[in-house]
């Protein structure tokens, strides 16, 4: 490799680096406009526009400085060769990107996400491994900070990928939804964190490769165990602290790379994503902790009610009759809808109800669905009125004065255990107060309970009527009889 120094390849690689800061700049200022967008119904499509835009500019950024590097300092084989990878990189992945996006369903979304969460994790470990193999040119007195940056960016993206990885395979049904409960399991992750800041220190002072391997493997354990011991039921919490995990490893990536906006953009992502996780386990009224330790997805015994109840089943015209005579309905959602894809039909209905008079709202419980905000994304999708889709704490008081509410595809988040029962295993849960109204009508293909594990006493209520089958089929069959 030829390396070119002059005073004019200087100036051009300063200007060269000048444009890309302040293209990062503006980049780090559109990713922070899309979080800010992201964050309410309205201004959703906005905010992913800005996002786009911002990655746009960083990637453009990021090979005008490839380009400059590869044309002003390397021979020409060596640049044309790191230009076409990167340009090779970006195709591939940017195809699959959009393959992806045009094929999956929105009941595919939870763990297409957490599959993207997993590469960017893996990513980080690359780039670790990467800057202990090639550290050369680092100031004798940063060295110290170069070693810690490797070994706490890899055990973080480490912890990422197969976190991520069964987080994925929970998610898709191809593992157990489930706990994992080894004996002392808590003991073992908090022995695997003191054992990192063990090595940690070790690496610093005297850093070798097996070390970064013996980091590599714990991480990748780590990952796995802390995953497979979180339940069914607080997947969105998962989800949730994934993405945090996956901005703080592309942060370290960004620290080993000397990149300001994967710092920056890492830093977001890490910080928004650990507030979600927060709001996610407020609405569950459970400590970050608790959720670490599992909990949520142990079978729960049946209650005596639950064993001596009789369900009420109804049929599509029954309901149709119900809505036909109410003053006000109702819809909570849950991720039934969405494996149905009910929600165009009852889209459909909503607004049929509303043209005869009818009040019709919809009540999402912030944890509704796998992924949060999934049941806010379907409803959108299917055009359904922002200003009638309400979070639980601005609902939860009028279910007493509704006439009918639909539960459609939902369980856990309307299960009255959580408020009535002390001994349930969501005890305490915010729940929404569906079987206050005068008349349930839940939506299910049977009588299993929900993703959680827990059985659920509302199937047995006097005022609950059960209406078997797929919630599409059965919503478009009322619709018929209207």
């Amino acid at each position: 490799m030829t390396i070119v120094a002059t005073s004019e390849t200087a100036g051009a690689l300063a200007l060269a680096q000048s444009v890309a800061t302040a293209a990062y700049i503006v980049a780090a200022l559109l990713f922070i406009l899309a979080l800010a967008g992201l964050s309410t119904q309205e201004t959703a499509r906005r905010g992913v526009v800005y996002g786009i835009v911002g990655m746009t500019i960083a990637l453009l950024a990021t090979l005008v400085l490839v380009v400059a590097n590869g044309t002003l300092v390397l021979d020409g084989a060596s640049a044309a060769l790191g230009i076409g990878l990167l340009v090779a990189a970006v195709v591939v992945g940017g195809a699959i990107g959009l393959w992806r996006a045009r094929v999956v369903e929105m009941t595919g979304m939870p763990e297409l996400i957490a599959l993207l969460h997993s590469f960017v994790g893996l990513a980080a470990v690359l780039v670790g491994w990467n800057g202990h193999l090639y550290a050369d040119g680092i100031a004798p007195e940063l060295i110290g900070i170069h070693h810690a940056e490797v070994f706490i960016g890899v055990f973080i993206g480490a912890v990422t990928f197969t976190g991520s990885i069964v987080a994925f395979l929970k998610l898709s049904g191809r593992m157990s939804s489930k706990p994992l409960m080894l004996p002392g399991k808590n003991a073992l992750n908090i022995g695997a964190l003191a054992l990192f800041l063990v090595l940690t220190v070790w690496y610093v002072a005297t850093p070798s490769i097996w070390l970064l391997v013996a980091v590599t493997a714990l991480a990748l354990a780590l990952g796995w165990h802390l995953v497979a011991s979180i339940g069914g039921g607080d997947m969105p919490v998962v989800v949730s602290m994934l993405n945090s995990y996956s901005g703080w490893a592309a942060a370290a990536a960004g620290f080993l790379l000397n990149n300001d906006l994967l710092i920056v953009t890492g830093a977001l992502v890490g910080s928004s994503g650990a507030y979600l996780s927060y709001i996610m386990c407020k609405a569950m009224n459970r400590s970050f902790l608790s959720v670490i330790a599992g909990g949520f997805g142990i079978e729960a015994p049946r209650s005596a009610e639950a064993e001596e109840g009789e369900h009420h089943e109804t049929d599509a015209a029954a309901v149709a009759e119900l809505l036909r005579d109410a003053r006000s309905v109702i819809i909570t959602p849950g991720y039934g809808m969405a494996v149905a894809q009910a929600q165009y039909p009852v889209a459909d209905l909503t607004k049929r109800l509303r043209e005869r008079g009818v009040e019709v709202r919809f009540g999402i419980h912030p944890v509704a669905g796998r992924l949060p905000g999934h049941m806010n994304v379907l409803l959108a999708e299917a055009k359904v009125p922002y200003d009638i889709v309400l979070e639980l704490d601005e609902i939860n008081d009028d279910f007493a004065d509704t006439d009918v509410v639909l539960v459609i595809g939902a369980n856990d988040t309307v299960n009255p255990a959580a408020a009535e029962d002390p001994g349930s295993p969501i005890a305490g849960m915010p729940v929404l107060h569906v079987w206050e109204a005068r008349n349930v009508v839940v939506f299910k293909r049977s009588m299993a309970s929900g993703y959680a594990g827990v059985q659920n006493p509302l199937f047995f209520r006097d005022n609950t009527q059960m209406l078997f089958g797929d919630a599409k089929q059965r919503v478009e069959d009322i619709l018929r009889a209207l």
